[in-house]
């Protein structure tokens, strides 16, 4: 899988040849990479295991940080499809004896998952180690990846309970994969020579033989099927929930209007949490007054909000009535500084 074909050699040293004459042009800005510079970014794991750090991680172990790091997203047993596809499930002891899972040529699966497409098990590694959990990249330690890997081995029963992954028998684990037998580069996805003459390829041939479009082509797009607006809307603001770095972005699920419901939907949920609707109405008194009521009071004072922390922070009577409120210490400063300000916009 990792010998180059010819051409492929001859591109390699073109361009290799090619940036050191660029850096000639443009002597004094910039340097050559340190090793340990070199060494911070080449974690890459091959599947030859070339790479591969040494350690060990138990299945007990895996589960402990799977459900501390890994289950918010991925569900406690790797089966959640909320937030991303499962990664465990699909597959049979006879898939891997086979090493091809079944279920996808005959097309019976009714959702893949990461072990009924992975042919790899250094992929698996290779992305936990480099890109998981999404919030903290790269801030495992090898024996926790190890050791997450084992429990979700142990969750496609490829693995015992008991067992302890490490560098020393992953090789051995490869063997067991359900799809290890699965992968194919006889496709136009991997141009070049093909495997058998000494490339990684099928020689270019495209996976279609349709002729691009020149003349007489039809002038519209006719869209055949969206999605539903509760279907698109279901997740939230899809933006709002992606890295801030990165090639991805979320596409926007909700417009400013429904954002703004949907945010206003939040602090009225908080504001019930927090016990104050138990004493006041969005729009009409309770036992206190409604907020309404309150945001036309202090409406138009520049010390509005410092002063209704501090009031709703430490209670007190007299102001609305002979009924006292309790002071709210429990309240944390963020979210009482976000009730106030929506009490203040006229809770809309």
């Amino acid at each position: 899988m990792f010998r180059f074909s010819k051409p492929l050699f001859v591109f390699a040293l073109f361009s290799a040849s090619t940036v050191a004459i660029a850096f000639e042009n443009y002597q004094g800005v910039g340097r050559p990479a340190t090793p340990a510079e070199v060494k911070a970014w080449d974690i890459d794991v091959r599947p030859d295991f070339k790479g591969l750090p040494k350690g060990s991680g138990s299945v007990e172990r895996g589960n402990e940080l799977f459900e501390e790091k890994c289950a918010s997203c991925h569900g406690s047993f790797g089966e959640s499809n909320e937030v991303f596809t499962p990664l465990a499930g699909g597959t049979t002891k006879d898939d891997i004896k086979t090493g091809r899972v079944k279920g996808l040529s005959s097309g019976e699966l009714p959702q893949r998952t990461t072990f009924t497409k992975v042919a790899t098990i250094s992929t698996v590694f290779d992305y936990i180690q480099r890109a998981m959990p999404w919030t903290a990249p790269k801030s495992l330690k090898p024996d926790e990846v190890f050791a997450i890997l084992a429990y979700l081995l142990n969750l496609q029963e490829i693995v015992p309970a008991d067992f302890v992954l490490s560098d020393q028998n992953i090789g051995e684990v490869q063997k067991l994969l359900p799809n290890r037998n699965g992968m194919t580069t006889d496709h136009g996805l991997w141009p070049g020579a093909s495997a058998k003459k000494g490339g990684i390829g099928n020689g270019g041939k495209p996976d279609t033989a349709n002729k691009a479009c020149m003349k007489n082509c039809k002038p519209d797009v006719l869209i055949g099927s969206t999605l539903p607006e509760y279907a698109r809307t279901a997740h939230g603001e899809l933006r709002d929930q992606n890295r801030s770095f990165g090639p991805v972005r979320g596409t926007q699920t909700l417009g400013p209007e429904a954002a703004k419901k949907a945010a206003d939907a939040g602090t009225l949920d908080l504001a019930t949490k927090s016990g104050c609707m138990a004493c006041h109405g969005v729009k009409s008194k309770i036992v206190g007054p409604g907020y309404n009521e309150v945001a036309a009071r202090y409406k138009g004072q520049t010390d509005a909000e410092t002063r209704l922390i501090a009031k709703v922070k430490a209670g007190g009577q007299g102001g609305w009535g002979s009924v006292p409120m309790p002071p709210n210490a429990h309240v944390k400063d963020e979210d009482l500084k976000t009730l106030v300000q929506w009490i203040l916009s006229g809770s809309k």
